[in-house]
Order: structure tokens, then C-alpha cells, then sequence
């Protein structure tokens, strides 16, 4: 890219030494031209000043040898300059033409790419492109563009100031084109240049603060800072983006959208960093303060409808010799008011951003599309929530089954090629359950990044394994052999399944955040003597032990001793001859509860619940966790 820009820089140059040769070429015609009008003069001066003696007849031969030779040269020099003009004017024409292949290279490819990426991004794909790299060009291209643009307009005024006979119609009407293309090329290049550096939230609550940054890449090479532009910004609906769009395709302005929301603090003016050559601007503190909703088509919800933020402003080029209206629009968003419609609102994100095909109509997304395109999408998902915690191809078979809704006996390409739609993914219960695969999948990396995230790395979790093929697995080993894997009927849980006297498996009821806030996972682990071996034959002190909690010796500083919170397997379990078998797959109650007490006091009693005192004190320290459940009526101490 440098080197097609340094190219054509190098022409652009020529045609400036070019420009610059035309100008002395015209110049020596003049004075040239003025001076044979002058020699004309003297013989008209010669024939009426009186009768024509010897002497005034050599002069005036001697002027008319002079006018001669002076038409001749001027006749060559017109010759000259018709060509250095034609010659010219291609030059220039072809440097408007390079000059617009860059650019689309620069706008509609990279550009373009780097956007992609910032969308996938949100996904948790990693971004390649470098939007300072990008900056880079587009100053070349608008340091081009422009000395070319002033190029045209030196030769037009050149043109325009010379004497008729110098003058060439068809000229004038290439450099009017010429003009045309070059201030469109430097009108697409601002426009396009105006772009969201951080895009806001796209699951975004209701009277929650949010920031968002837009950038004009080319606002330094253009000296766009010298009167600072103010951006204001609007929510619209997905419809109005669509109109938005189509009245600018038609090159019209059309109608000013018609926002569907209030949000303060919208708006604000771009500052240039001299340093960074970046002009920009930054909304710290914007807040959406109440929606309007579309009406809704059949089973569509309010986390089904997206919408965008539309950035606004003006800006002068030229000091004010051209005024450029631009606008851009960012990710589709999804506007939630409560937490619980996060999931589902991220469902809907997700599959956007993963899907949506390039130069779509806003914000249309295929229906269905093939399970390994949308196993990318979760693999992807998971490993940027876990930092680093993949999905191996069992995992993402079983997510497959999960999904699909049955056992899936096919290759792993004939699999991939299976076709998933946005109803199984997101709108259609799993069977038995009153939850669908994104919410079982979307608690599942929610408790994995929050807690679990370095067990899962360590591969300490087997997590996606069907409650029966585990216990059949651990079926097969001596007593003690325990297994962790992600409940099937609670969302967001996490289970230990372990073999006990006579091959017997059973079931803790699953660890949920709430459960693992409390205390970890590693921590219960170790709390149970029954649990020896991690599958296959892995002394579970080698594995877990850096990850327990390391007890206090000493008394707190007021002089208390702080309780520790244990995990115990209720009374009835103590003896290995009374365990009751694993409930069947699809039962949502467990084989065996734990229990989880303090152990500087009694072992609690069957109504005992956590302390009113002690539940408002540990929400203090995070109110918006423990806001997110009744630990009153879910977190019975048993």
C-alpha cells in the first residue's frame, strides 16, 4: 500500500514540475507574443508616418524578418504548449484514477476489514488490523487528493488567464471532470474516514452509563481541527437505519431520523492530539435514559430488536471551501432494562456479529447457518471469556448434540455442514428444560470466566460430558474417583459426580456462582474426604492443592477468630452402604446434597438460613452480584 502510494506520489510531483513548466512556457509566449504586436505596431507606425525613404524601408523589411522569425517560434511554442497541456491533463487524469484504486483499497478492503474485525471482536476474536496504520494511509491519500484537487483548479485559472488563442474547449471540459471526481474522491474519503474507534456497549441497559469514541482519520491532514466540529449522537431503530441508508444511496438527504430514545450527555466537540495526529472524541458519560419499542412481529422479544447509535457532525475542509455533512452508525445494540434479559440480548449480539454478511441491509442476518460456523462462534466465545481456555472437538461434539437435540453418530465434516437455526440457538427450550442453548451455554462461560476459569485451563473440568456417559466412565473405577462436569438441568452449575462402595455413582447437587462466591470449588473439593482421585487416577492433592484457600493462623485484630466455611455430605451419606442410587438424567434433583457450615459452630439444623446481618454485609462489598438472586428464598444452608 506505502509503495503504490509513494508511486503515485512521485507522479503528483511530476505534474507539479509539469504545472510549473506550462506556467514559464505560457509566460515566454506572452512577453514573446507582446513583443511581435509590438514589432506589427512599428510598421504600421513606419507606412503612415510619411513618405517611405531607403532607411525606412530597410527598417521596416528588417521588422518584418524579426515578426517572421518571432511567428515562427511562437507558432512552435503553441504547438508546445497544446501538447504540454494534453499531456498534462492525461497525467493528471490518470493520477485522479490511481488515486481512486488506492483509495478503494484503503476504504473498501481494509478499512472495511478492520470494521469486520472490531465487530468479531466482539465476539471475543482477536483484532489484526491496526487503525493507525489505516490513519496513515488515508493522511497520504488526502495530502494526494487534495494537492491534486488544487492541481486541477492551478491549471483551470492558467488556462482561464491566457489569451484566446492559447485556449482549448475540450480542455476546459476534461479539468471541469477532473474537478468533479477529484472533490468526490476527497467527499467519500472524509466520510468514510469518520469512524467509531470504540464502539458502545451492545447490550445496553437502561439508565446505565456508557462511552463510545468516533474518530476522523484524516481530520490533521486536513486542518478539519481548525474549527472544531461538535458530534452529537442518536438512538434510532433498525427501519430508520435502513432509510438512513437508502437516502443516502440516492444522494439525497432526506428526512432527519427520528430518534426512538433519550440519552444525556450526547453530545460533544473533537479534539486534536497533536502528538497522536488523531482528531477525536470521547463520550464518558452517556446515559440512555427511557426507549420507545417497535411493535413486535409473532415470537419476537424486545431482546430480538436491534438498534443503533447514529454519530452526527460537520466539517469545514479549506478553511470553509468545502463543507462536508457526515454520519456514521454503530453496531447493532440490543437495549435491555433488567439483567435477567442480558442473556438473550447477547444471544441476539453474538449471532449478529458472527453472521451478518457484508454490505447488508441494516441489520439483516441469515436464519439458519451451518453448525461449524456457529461452533467457531462458541469456541471463539469461550476462549476469550476463560483467557485461554479452548474448546477441544468432544466439547464442541457434545455442544452439537446438545443443540441438535440428539446423538449425532456422523464425521466431524459431515457435522459441520449441519445447519442450525437462530430458533434452536436461541428461542426453542431444550427438552425437559424451561431453558434454551444459549442461556445453558451463556451461564456456562459466565461461571467458567468468574470462577473456574483456572481449573478449566488447567484441565481439572471435564465439564461437557452427558451425566450418563460419566457415569458410566466412572463406573469403572475404584471408589473415591470423582469427575467435574457442567450441570444439565441447572443453569450456570457445576457438578461433582464420584464413584462410591460397590461401583455405585452419585451427583452433588451443582455448585452454582452464588455457591462458588461463598467458596470455591477447590476449596469443596478438598472439604470432601469421599472425593480421592480426578478421572482417571490423579491424586487430587497433586492437582488442587495450589488452588485451596491457605487457612489464617492467627487471630483478626479485634481479637475474633474468623469461622471457616466447610462442605460436608449430609448424615444419611456418612455410611457408603446407605448411598441411594443416581437419579435418572433427566431429573432435575440431585443424588446428594452438601452441606456448608461454619466449622466454629454447630452443624446447621434443616431450616437453618444464612444471617440477615451477614448477607447485607457481604452485599455491600458487591451489591450488584448478590442483587442478581434472593439469597433468602435460593440459599438455604442445609
Amino acid at each position: 500500500m506505502i509503495t503504490g502510494l509513494q508511486t503515485v506520489r512521485q507522479k503528483v510531483i511530476l505534474v507539479s514540475d509539469e504545472i510549473r513548466n506550462l506556467q514559464a512556457n505560457i509566460e515566454s509566449f506572452s512577453i514573446q507574443y507582446h513583443e511581435c504586436i509590438k514589432n506589427k505596431g512599428h510598421i504600421t507606425y513606419l507606412q503612415q508616418a510619411g513618405p517611405m525613404t531607403t532607411e525606412r524601408r530597410d527598417l521596416e523589411a528588417c521588422l518584418r524578418i524579426q515578426i517572421e522569425e518571432m511567428e515562427r517560434k511562437l507558432n512552435v511554442l503553441v504547438a508546445q504548449i497544446n501538447q504540454s497541456q494534453l499531456e498534462l491533463a492525461d497525467h493528471m487524469k490518470d493520477n485522479i484514477a490511481n488515486l481512486r484504486q488506492l483509495q478503494s483499497q484503503v476504504l473498501d478492503e481494509e478499512l472495511i476489514k478492520w470494521k469486520r474485525e472490531q465487530q468479531l471482536s466482539g465476539n471475543g476474536v482477536p483484532m489484526q488490523s491496526n487503525l493507525n496504520t489505516i490513519q496513515e494511509w488515508c493522511e497520504l491519500l488526502a495530502d494526494l487528493i487534495w494537492t491534486s484537487r488544487q492541481q486541477v483548479n492551478n491549471v483551470s485559472r492558467i488556462n482561464n488567464k491566457t489569451i484566446p488563442e492559447l485556449r482549448q474547449p475540450h480542455l476546459i471540459e476534461m479539468l471541469e471532470d477532473m474537478s468533479k471526481q477529484v472533490t468526490n474522491l476527497l467527499s467519500t474519503l472524509v466520510t468514510s474516514t469518520f469512524v467509531i474507534e470504540k464502539q458502545p456497549p451492545q447490550v445496553m441497559k437502561t439508565n446505565t452509563r456508557f462511552t463510545a469514541t468516533v474518530r476522523l482519520l484524516v481530520g490533521g491532514q486536513l486542518n478539519v481541527y481548525m474549527t472544531p466540529p461538535r458530534v452529537s449522537v442518536a438512538i434510532i431503530s433498525e427501519q430508520q437505519a435502513q432509510l438512513l441508508l437508502k437516502s443516502e444511496t440516492q444522494a439525497g438527504k432526506g428526512k432527519q431520523p427520528v430518534e426512538c430514545g433519550d440519552i444525556l450527555n450526547n453530545s460533544g466537540v473533537m479534539e486534536y492530539q497533536a502528538t497522536s495526529r488523531q482528531l477525536s472524541v470521547s463520550f464518558r458519560n452517556m446515559q440512555l435514559r427511557k426507549i420507545k419499542r417497535a411493535e413486535k412481529k409473532g415470537t419476537e422479544s424486545v431482546m430480538d430488536e436491534k438498534l443503533t447509535l447514529l454519530f452526527q457532525s460537520q466539517f469545514n475542509v479549506g478553511g470553509g471551501e468545502l463543507v462536508f455533512q457526515v454520519w456514521t452508525l454503530s453496531l447493532p445494540v440490543v437495549v435491555i432494562v433488567h439483567g435477567n434479559q442480558e442473556p438473550h440480548g447477547w444471544a441476539t449480539v453474538t449471532w449478529d456479529n458472527a453472521f451478518s454478511p457484508p454490505g447488508r441491509v441494516p441489520f439483516a442476518v441469515p436464519d439458519k447457518v451451518s453448525w461449524g460456523q456457529l461452533a467457531e462462534t462458541l469456541r471463539i466465545k469461550f476462549y476469550s471469556a476463560t483467557s485461554g481456555g479452548d474448546l477441544s472437538e468432544d466439547n464442541l461434539r457434545f455442544l452439537a448434540e446438545k443443540i441438535f437435540r440428539s446423538s449425532l453418530p456422523m464425521n466431524t465434516i459431515e457435522l459441520n455442514a449441519q445447519m442450525v437455526s437462530w430458533t434452536q440457538f436461541c428461542k426453542d427450550a431444550l427438552p425437559e428444560r424451561n431453558f434454551t442453548f444459549w442461556e445453558w451455554f451463556y451461564m456456562v462461560v459466565k461461571v467458567t470466566r468468574d470462577y473456574l476459569r483456572t481449573l478449566w485451563c488447567d484441565g481439572l473440568i471435564m465439564g461437557f460430558i452427558q451425566k450418563k456417559q460419566a457415569e458410566e466412565m466412572l463406573s469403572k473405577c475404584p471408589p473415591g474417583t470423582f469427575l467435574l462436569r457442567f450441570s444439565d438441568s441447572e443453569l450456570g452449575g457445576i457438578t461433582i459426580a464420584w464413584t462410591g462402595e460397590g461401583n455405585e455413582v452419585f451427583s452433588l447437587q451443582p455448585f452454582t456462582s452464588r455457591d462458588l462466591m461463598l467458596r470455591s470449588l477447590a476449596d469443596r473439593v478438598l472439604d470432601l474426604p469421599q472425593l480421592q482421585h480426578l478421572y482417571p487416577s490423579i491424586a487430587k492433592d497433586a492437582v488442587f492443592s495450589k488452588y485451596y484457600t491457605k487457612p489464617e493462623n492467627e487471630m483478626l485484630k479485634n481479637g475474633y477468630v474468623k469461622p471457616v466455611l466447610v462442605t460436608t455430605l449430609p448424615p444419611y451419606m456418612s455410611s457408603m452402604a446407605s448411598y441411594a442410587h443416581s437419579p435418572d438424567s433427566h431429573r432435575n434433583t440431585p443424588s446428594a446434597h452438601s452441606s456448608c457450615f461454619s466449622a466454629a459452630t454447630p452443624a446447621p439444623t434443616e431450616n437453618t438460613f444464612m444471617d440477615s446481618d451477614l448477607f447485607e454485609q457481604m452485599r455491600a462489598f458487591d451489591p450488584e452480584s448478590f442483587d442478581e438472586f434472593n439469597l433468602y428464598e435460593s440459599m438455604s444452608m442445609k
